[in-house]
């Protein structure tokens, strides 16, 4: 038997050398190799975002084509999470995770030496084909490896880094493009992937999952073209139009694939490739919204803060990911306290804390940012929105693992990044519309004495009106002021949008939230006794040590060596 739906946990088998648990030092090793790995496909989806005038020079190519460099990797990356975590969990995580090093690396490799922007392209596509085999098979090695009493830590690490390895990512980036050349931006995914490999193949032991079900062909097909569509839509709507044919027809498809793949996984019940029953527990429905909204936040602030570190305070792009740095170093640290404090006063008043910091960071930066406070004005929300977000991004990532059974781990590991690229996804569409709109509103009345074809250029964007300002003659100095101040305008706009929806997610977590992992309520308590008195492939007795929301765990699991 074999079942997703809520009630008591299994028993926990874990991979290691012949059985039990692997050794302190094995698991160390493990943490390693995963981290390793991850840290890769993390710095490469926002690497490439500081060398766009290099990468246009290079190969000739107009500003739609680099984006889509950029995006299509993301794009690659989002839509193929759910089925190769369906398939790591089924024919072996570790050599799923070694097939995707392995391609990761070649399609790095090959980026780095594209004589092309065709070539670019096809090699981020694979980079992005690559990248969902490692990601979600991070996350399970660990929830399938370590113990209960260490799992919580080390998710902590993984979080920190996935949170912490994009700004690390792109300060590494800048720092290379700024002393060599774009095509280095290249060896730091290839040598962390030769150092994941060589980790790997020697430290992390192999599990899957046995079936009775034949893999869900159809689940992992629906879910692939409504995951492109509707990421398509965030990432164009803004440069297309959101009533562009092409942004509609590519909304229209992805709503009609996500309904279609929700009705499928209900008809398919225990067989699905994933279980949208499970949406009902507080568990997996919480975690899920959670990491939806604070990663969404925080792309929406990288949209805005770079901008104005750059064009408002004139810094480079070095000196603009290195301002970014303690707010990501923060957020490292915050995520390795997280499951010591979880432990202490539970998931959800750990989530609610964090969210609560988050958005104070929001509110902070939206009162009291200004063109003359430069960056001590924009400093305290900052390091409030690192502590915030690593505090509620650790109980959200374990909410989610936690609510499906231990052979379903690739699976729940996929639906954790699927969460967080659909929530980068919308952070940057929405907030960036939010201070673009804000900015227009801003500047019209700034501009009146200004000539029109300066203003008409400045009204596009603040670097727009910078560069407008070369050309304003005396009217220069008044149109930089403009600008800056216009911009400010509108980053209170999205900032003041950004508190309000962290309010609501507060609300709802208090709600909502995860319960303690200690507690069960009287409905768990009734469902594990009724299955402890029917018939079952495990014993009675048996437990994990997950919360009440955590699924039932019947499936039959094999770990090797």
């Amino acid at each position: 038997m074999s079942t997703n739906l809520p009630g008591r946990a299994g028993p926990a088998p874990h991979a290691g050398s012949g059985a039990g648990t692997p050794d302190a030092r094995q698991r160390r090793a493990i943490l390693i190799a995963v981290c390793v790995a991850l840290m890769a496909v993390i710095a490469s989806v926002s690497g490439l975002n500081v060398a766009q005038p290099d990468l246009s020079v290079a190969f000739g190519a107009s500003q739609r084509t680099i984006l889509w460099i950029i995006n299509i990797y993301t794009l690659t990356l989002a839509a193929l999470l759910l089925p190769l975590g369906a398939i790591g969990d089924r024919f072996g995580r570790k050599p799923m995770l070694l097939t995707g090093l392995t391609v990761f690396g070649v399609a790095s490799a090959v980026a780095g030496l594209a004589p092309s922007s065709d070539v670019m392209l096809a090699a981020r596509l694979f980079s992005g084909a690559g990248a969902a085999m490692i990601m979600p098979i991070t996350l399970a090695v660990i929830t399938s490896t370590f113990p209960e009493e260490e799992r919580g830590r080390a998710i902590g690490v993984w979080t920190g880094v996935a949170g912490g390895g994009g700004v690390l990512g792109m300060f590494l980036s800048a720092a290379l493009v700024d002393v060599a050349s774009w095509r280095w931006l290249f060896v730091l995914p290839v040598a962390l992937v030769a150092v994941a490999l060589a980790v790997t193949l020697r430290s992390v032991p192999d599990s899957r999952e046995r079936s009775a079900h034949s893999f869900d062909t159809v689940g992992a097909l629906t879910s692939v073209v409504a995951v492109v569509g509707l990421i398509y839509v965030l990432q164009e709507g803004p440069e297309r139009g959101w009533t562009a044919p092409v942004t509609l027809l590519s909304l229209v498809a992805g709503v009609a694939a996500a309904v279609g793949f929700v009705l499928w996984e209900l008809r398919r019940r225990d067989a699905a490739l994933l279980d949208v029953r499970l949406f009902g527990e507080r568990a997996l429905a919480s975690g899920s919204i959670t990491l939806l909204v604070v990663f969404g936040v925080q792309a929406g602030i990288f949209v805005v803060l770079f901008p104005f570190f750059q064009a408002v305070l004139g810094w480079s792009g070095l000196m603009s990911t290195l301002a970014l740095m303690p707010m990501a170093v923060l957020m490292m640290a915050a995520s390795g306290l997280a499951p010591r404090l979880a432990a202490r006063i539970g998931p959800r008043s750990t989530m609610a804390a964090g969210i609560l910091l988050a958005g104070a960071g929001l509110a902070l930066m939206a009162s009291v940012v200004s063109v003359d406070g430069g960056y001590p004005s924009v400093l305290p929300g900052m390091l409030a929105m690192g502590l915030g977000m690593g505090l509620s991004m650790t109980p959200s990532t374990e909410a989610i693992t936690g609510a499906l059974p231990r052979e379903r781990q690739g699976v729940a590991s996929a639906l954790n990044d699927v969460t967080r690229e659909f929530g980068t996804a919308l952070g940057v569409a929405l907030l960036g519309a939010l201070l673009s709109a804000g900015y227009r509103g801003a500047i019209d009345a700034r501009l009146t004495d200004v000539p029109r074809p300066q203003a008409d250029t400045a009204r596009e964007g603040v670097a727009n009106a910078l560069d407008a300002a070369h050309h304003a003659g005396p009217h220069a100095r008044a149109l930089v002021h403009a600008a800056q101040e216009s911009f400010v305008d509108g980053w209170q706009q999205a900032m003041w949008a950004g508190v309000a929806v962290m309010a609501a997610l507060l609300l709802h977590v208090l709600t909502r939230g995860p319960r303690h992992p200690g507690r069960r309520s009287t409905k768990a308590v009734a469902e594990a006794v009724a299955t402890a008195d029917g018939p079952s492939d495990t014993p009675a007795n048996a437990s994990d040590g997950r919360s009440a929301d955590a699924p039932e765990s019947t499936g039959a699991a094999t770990t090797a060596p």
